[in-house]
């Protein structure tokens, strides 16, 4: 067998059957066998930095990783968009740049990069020195990026290598390593806690999405009869619907979440890191009694100082903490208190909703909120949703409820624009019975428009819905607010682009929507036509941002 069959018979035995990638001289001879290969599935994108976008948004909605292949040094540093994006997600990838020979290292190969380049942008950054060391190697990548906190791995494997027939290492038995576990005193501890609290809240973190442990939150706090908030990555960790959700921490969360957090005596966080992008520079004010949950144990206190700081695995904390509770831990008069967990999370839901609906729009320029609230009740509940980065994105995650932890993708603290659709493509791929909409904006869509023609050529049937205002305005708002430019610095409106025009040109069914009755019937019928499609819809550009109206109290 070539290096290459080893390398693609070894990412088959564990689980990897999908590649993203765009060829070049380098990855022709690794792109030969997976040509023959029936067993796989190798998407060719259009441009290398939605390459890990897409298998970003495969991990994401599916929860186990791709492979993406490019050429070192332009197609690795357009990779690494990215790359880093998926390192700071927690989300497992494995990267293959196929490398610069080692006989030409050093001496200005074509496209050569010091493969050092990438140390910080990926978990780990494996340079493959010998080809007996391949098998080892790949065995290696798979296990590091599956084991918690999940991450990419880059893999550089020089192109020589590939087509030799080189005997490989023997590989034992690999699998991820165990995540740390709870000793049951601290867990006993933590009950107590929480049982003697007259008002507990829970916030769910993106580590409980990655640890699959959406089912023991839940339990932990209908036991407990808390409010749930979600970090903004962590949004679907708890059904939006839920008696006890109340509200996403982002900038645009409402003060009733602030209020709920202040009523509250011990708070309950699992898998976040509380970032300044989660907290909104540490702005909630979280009860003095915190007990913390993560993985890393540098997350702890650099926001919040807890009160108990547990460095545990998720799932394993909380259904150690779920079978110590039992299912009723909140009695009526044990604390004090009646069961009111529903009524002061629904008291959040409501104030939002209450702000919403001020914005209900029938006609265009719709408001952000009006078409992500119509989108909402036209999708099935089972769709799985991307965004962007940006005004939409900002309003998406407020407005657009999700119902599971791995059907809501969008991007953490990186936030990079561009990545929207290129996930749904990848998120498509993974869950092909599930419908997918990319959520993206006019400024967002601008920068990943070559992965329209990637749908229609691959046959991806992904449904886009790109918000129009013809601006940047987030930035042309800022840029009036707070500087001395004009509040449409940024707008293009002189020159409006038509991406419904972009779209039939490059064969895909397109329609520009008017009214909210037009916006129905084009979504119904790009879910009965299982072809990739695209909505247009005109929004206002003098609408308000998410982070300013809900924050306001009318």
């Amino acid at each position: 067998m070539t290096v290459s069959e080893v390398l693609v018979d070894r990412l088959l035995a564990r689980g990897v059957d999908t590649f993203f990638g765009v060829p070049g001289t380098q990855t022709l001879p690794l792109n030969e066998v997976v040509d023959r290969r029936d067993d796989l599935r190798f998407v060719c994108a259009r441009h290398e930095t939605a390459v890990t976008h897409e298998a970003w948004g495969y991990a994401e909605a599916c929860g186990t990783p791709a492979a993406t292949v490019v050429i070192p040094g332009p197609g690795d540093l357009h990779a690494a968009n990215g790359l880093r994006n998926a390192l700071n997600d927690c989300t497992p990838m494995v990267h293959l740049s196929i490398e610069t020979e080692p006989a030409v290292r050093g001496k200005g190969g074509i496209h050569e990069t010091p493969p050092d380049t990438y140390d910080n942008l990926v978990k780990e950054n494996v340079l493959v020195e010998t080809p007996e060391s391949v098998a080892a190697e790949v065995e290696r990548a798979v296990e590091v990026a599956t084991t918690h906190p999940k991450g990419p791995v880059r893999v550089g494997i020089p192109k020589n290598f590939l087509r030799l027939e080189t005997p490989q290492a023997t590989v034992g038995a690999h699998g991820p390593a165990d995540p740390p576990g709870v000793s049951p005193e601290a867990i006993e501890d933590v009950a107590d806690r929480l049982r003697s609290a007259a008002n507990p809240v829970v916030i769910g973190g993106n580590g409980v999405r990655a640890a699959e442990a959406t089912d023991e939150l839940r339990l932990v706090a209908e036991s407990l009869d808390a409010p749930v908030a979600s970090t903004y990555k962590a949004k679907g960790v708890i059904p939006e619907d839920h008696d006890l959700y109340a509200d996403i921490m982002s900038s645009g969360s409402t003060a009733a979440l602030d209020e709920c957090f202040r009523a509250s005596d011990v708070a309950l966080a699992v898998g976040t890191d509380f970032d300044a992008v989660t907290t909104q520079h540490w702005s909630y004010d979280l009860p003095d009694e915190l007990v913390h949950v993560t993985m890393d144990a540098s997350d702890f206190g650099s926001g919040y100082e807890p009160s108990v700081a547990l460095l545990a695995d998720a799932k394993k904390a909380l259904t150690a903490l779920a079978d110590e509770l039992g299912s009723d831990a909140r009695t009526p008069g044990r604390a004090g208190a009646e069961r009111t967990g529903a009524e002061r999370a629904g008291a959040v839901r409501a104030a939002k909703a209450d702000r919403l609906a001020e914005l209900a729009v029938d006609e265009a320029p719709f408001t952000s909120a009006s078409v992500l609230g119509t989108l909402r009740e036209t999708l099935p509940r089972t769709t799985v949703a991307t965004g962007d980065s940006g005004g939409f994105r900002l309003w998406a995650a407020v407005a657009f409820e999700a119902y599971d932890h791995r059907e809501y993708v969008h991007n953490g603290s990186w936030a990079s624009m561009g990545c929207g659709l290129p996930a749904a493509i990848g998120a498509k791929v993974a869950e092909p019975d599930k419908p997918v909409v990319s959520l993206i904006g006019d400024g967002g869509l601008f920068m990943c428009l070559h992965e329209l023609h990637t749908a229609v050529a691959e046959d991806v049937p992904v449904i886009v819905v790109v918000a129009n205002n013809n601006d940047y305005a987030i930035i042309s708002a800022e840029a009036g607010r707070e500087y001395e430019l004009a509040a449409d610095e940024y707008a293009w409106a002189g020159s409006p682009a038509s991406f419904s025009g972009v779209a039939d040109a490059l064969g895909m069914p397109s329609s520009v929507v008017e009214t909210t009755a037009e916006l129905i019937t084009a979504v119904e019928e790009a879910l009965d036509r299982d072809a990739p499609t695209l909505i247009e819809v005109p929004t206002a550009q003098d609408e308000p941002q998410a982070g300013s109206w809900l924050s306001a109290d009318e």
